[in-house]
């Protein structure tokens, strides 16, 4: 039996993206890290969509619709994000969050 006829193989995969997306976005410290640590958090989940429908589901095209929309919301997302980098760079000439204390009310 191969590993990629396991269920498990692809949920440890996942787990992991998801681990290390999470682990990216507290320990990152500036925008960019961020948003490449949101994009593996969203890349873990697609997968885990992808996954549960190869093994699982009874329609074949379920899974692929909602890869399909995560990646569209995480186009929008990153699109989304990169124009507010440019917008706070532009403005305050850095990305450091820690620099960019002046957002707070």
């Amino acid at each position: 039996m191969m590993p990629s006829d396991c269920l498990t193989t692809y949920l440890i995969i996942s787990l992991f993206l998801l681990i290390l997306g999470i682990y990216g976005m507290v320990r990152h410290r500036t925008f960019i890290g961020m948003l490449i640590s949101s994009e593996f958090i969203f890349n873990g989940a697609s997968l885990n969509f992808m996954a549960f429908n190869r093994f699982l589901a009874p329609n074949p095209a379920v899974g692929q619709i909602f890869s399909l929309f995560i990646m569209g919301i995480a186009a929008a997302e990153a699109a989304v994000v990169i124009s507010l980098i440019l917008m706070v760079y532009h403005k305050y000439r850095s990305i450091d969050p820690d620099e960019v204390h002046d957002l707070k009310h």
